[in-house]
């Protein structure tokens, strides 16, 4: 078969599967799931798979994780790895459609807590499956082999819980075979059916903050017998925002405090003050120096309140960075998929994603889709809403939508990139 012909046979493929894609997003999208507990979206992954007549499934990796091994019917040596991450969100469903999430976790660390797919990994579980399907119809015309990765917990598990893609990698997920190329995509508001790109650190490093500023418990009527942390904790807040000043202000960094947990009651001076949080840098280098100033700003400052601070970094996570070496090749697979007007360098973001783990190990890309009803300002070279449309949200934004009509596009996307590297044409320069 020519390769024209292997195009228009995937491409064939994946509009045949496209309205399966939209019931599974669907489904999932009505059924979340939060880390490290996505034991019902792993069924459903699993057995497709199965009943796709793979060469192997594995399930139970890393808690939830399920790869599928499909071997090409032509010789070659290449291996891809096709990676989405399964797992959902602590944020309420106000995004509108029929099927919106009204699931409650009752008993998730820290919860209740309202989940939802806010950062649209219901899309990319679906398209995934499609792309599994097309490729399994199409395997006799696939010179080597796919590896199809359902990753739990990219959010992060709970702080005394081991998960995500570093763990799928401690059990040797992706080994027997390891792949030559590890490839996936991230769903975002650019317009509809666009793939944007990077080269150098597309998502930020990223690591959680824990910080424990311990005074002394005593009753609210008479403060002076004790020492309160609370008026610490408010000034470390406050400090966080001069830390920005210190660094470079053309590599942007972020310390984010999401969650402050006390110890008492209303009329009670509690013991101790925690401040959760997170730490985002664009050039993973700084990511030491932030770490430092932080723990200097946390440990000086409760001090002079007469409290005590410890600050723990949990949860690192490496940028996600992307060569030239592998985007060279990749930018005609991309442009025959989207359109080569529809194939756009975006800045870098501070959102992180634990691909890098695998991408690091292995090498390989990823990138974002477009999904959402916006467009882009000619002038500032950024997306904004389309005039008429939904607007526009980013991710964990209980508003955060995808289109389905694009699903479709990224099911040829993962088909598309997965042939063309066992083909010998995504590979490093």
């Amino acid at each position: 078969m020519s390769t024209d012909a292997i195009y228009g046979e995937l491409d064939s493929r994946a509009q045949q599967v496209a309205d399966q894609v939209v019931a599974w997003r669907r489904h999932l999208h009505q059924h979340p799931e939060l880390s490290n507990r996505e034991s019902n979206t792993a069924t459903l992954v699993a057995d497709h798979l199965t009943d796709l007549k793979l060469d192997e499934v594995r399930t139970g990796i890393a808690g939830h994780g399920v790869v599928g091994v499909l071997k090409g019917g032509r010789p070659g040596d290449r291996i891809i790895a096709l990676r989405a991450d399964t797992d959902a969100l602590p944020v309420p469903d106000l995004c509108g459609v029929p099927f919106a999430s009204q699931v409650v976790d009752e008993d998730y660390p820290g919860g209740p807590f309202p989940v939802s797919h806010a950062c649209g990994h219901d899309a990319h579980t679906a398209m995934l499956m499609g792309a599994a399907t097309v490729l399994a119809g199409a395997r006799e015309e696939l010179p080597g082999t796919v590896l199809f990765v359902f990753q739990p917990a990219e959010e992060g598990p709970p702080v005394d819980e081991r998960g995500g893609a570093s763990a799928m990698l401690a059990e040797n997920a992706l080994e027997n075979p390891a792949p030559s190329m590890v490839f996936g995509f991230h769903v975002v508001p650019l317009p509809k059916g666009c793939i944007g790109y990077r080269v150098g650190n597309q998502f930020g490093a990223s690591c959680l903050v824990k910080i424990v500023i311990t005074g002394q418990q005593v009753h609210g009527s008479t403060p002076w017998m004790g020492i309160d942390p609370m008026p610490a904790a408010g000034a470390i807040l406050t400090g966080i925002g001069q830390i920005y000043r210190q660094l470079n202000a053309f590599d942007p960094v972020t310390v984010t405090i999401g969650h402050v947990q006390d110890v008492g009651r209303f009329n009670i001076i509690g013991q101790q003050v925690t401040l959760w949080g997170t730490i985002r840098c664009t050039v993973e280098t700084d990511m030491a120096q932030v770490q430092q100033r932080l723990a200097t700003l946390a440990t000086h400052t409760a001090q002079a309140y007469n409290c005590a601070a410890a600050v723990d970094y949990l949860q690192d996570v490496p940028a996600v960075r992307n060569l030239q070496e592998w985007m060279d090749p990749a930018l005609p697979t991309f442009r025959r998929v989207a359109g080569a007007e529809r194939v756009l360098p975006i800045p870098p973001t501070l959102g992180y994603d634990d691909v890098s783990e695998f991408v690091n190990r292995y090498g390989g890309l990823y990138v974002t889709l477009g999904v959402q009803d916006v467009q882009l300002d000619l002038v500032a070279g950024v997306p904004v809403p389309t005039p008429g449309g939904r607007g526009m949200f980013m991710n964990h934004n209980p508003h955060f939508y995808v289109d389905d009509d694009t699903l479709v596009t990224g099911v040829r996307l993962h088909a598309h990139v997965a042939h063309d590297h066992l083909a010998g044409l995504i590979v490093p320069t």
